[in-house]
C-alpha cells in the first residue's frame, strides 16, 4: 500500500468517525453509572442540618462534585459496604478529593441522633456529612429524590429496620443531577466518573 493511499484511508476513518457524532467516542469514556438526564424530575435541592446542627442546603456545597447517598446507623451491610467503597473513591481520587463532598442522610432520624451520625461517617472519612430532618418530614423528603425505602417491624416497637434503595446520585459542579451510581460500582469506577465530573467546564 502506497503512503498516499494509507493517508486517503485515515482521512476517511476520521471523517467517519466525525460524521458518526459523539457516540463513538462517548463509548470508550462513558459513564460507569447511569446517567439520568440531569435530574430534572428529581428533587433540585434539600433544606436538612448536618451532623454539627447547621442548617443545609444542596446549594451551600456548589463548585465540588456531590455524592448524595441514603441510609440509617443500623444498617447491616449496605450502608457500610456502600460508605467504605465511597471513601476508597476518595482516597483514589488524590488531592482532587478536597472538590469531592459525600453527604449521607438518614432515613431513620428517630434513631440517628446528630453526634452518632458525625460519629459514623467520620468513621469512613472525615469530610463526610450526615444529614438529618425531622420523623415526619422524611418520607416527603425520599420521594423528592426518588429513593425508596420502607420499615419492617421487629419483635418491638424500636427494633425495626429498613429496606431502602441502595445507590448514590453524582452532582456535577454546577448543582445538577447527573449519575446514579449503583452499589454494583467498584471504587475505581466510581472515582474515574467523579474524575469526568471535576474535568467538565
Amino acid at each position: 500500500m502506497t503512503p498516499a493511499k494509507s493517508l486517503w484511508i485515515a482521512l476517511v476513518s476520521a471523517l467517519l468517525l466525525t460524521a458518526a457524532g459523539p457516540t463513538a467516542a462517548a463509548k470508550a469514556g462513558a459513564f460507569k453509572g447511569t446517567e439520568i438526564g440531569r435530574g430534572a424530575s428529581y428533587a433540585q435541592d434539600f433544606m436538612l442540618t448536618d451532623h454539627d446542627g447547621r442548617p443545609r442546603r444542596l446549594a451551600d456545597y456548589r463548585g465540588k462534585v456531590v455524592l448524595l447517598f441514603f441510609g440509617y446507623l443500623q444498617c447491616p451491610n449496605f450502608c457500610p459496604i456502600t460508605l467504605a467503597r465511597l471513601a476508597e473513591a476518595m482516597q483514589l481520587l488524590g488531592e482532587d478529593a478536597q472538590r469531592v463532598q459525600v453527604l449521607f442522610i438518614t432515613l431513620d432520624p428517630e434513631r440517628d441522633p446528630p453526634r452518632a451520625l458525625k460519629d459514623y461517617v467520620s468513621n469512613f472519612h472525615p469530610s463526610f456529612v450526615g444529614l438529618h430532618t425531622t420523623p415526619a418530614a422524611t418520607p416527603e423528603l425520599a420521594l423528592g429524590f426518588r429513593v425508596y425505602y420502607r420499615k419492617v417491624p421487629g419483635a418491638t416497637p424500636g427494633n425495626y429496620h429498613i429496606d431502602h434503595a441502595v445507590f448514590s446520585y453524582a452532582y456535577d459542579l454546577a448543582g445538577r443531577l447527573r449519575l446514579r451510581l449503583s452499589d454494583a460500582l467498584t471504587a475505581a469506577e466510581i472515582a474515574a466518573d467523579l474524575r469526568r465530573l471535576l474535568a467538565e467546564r
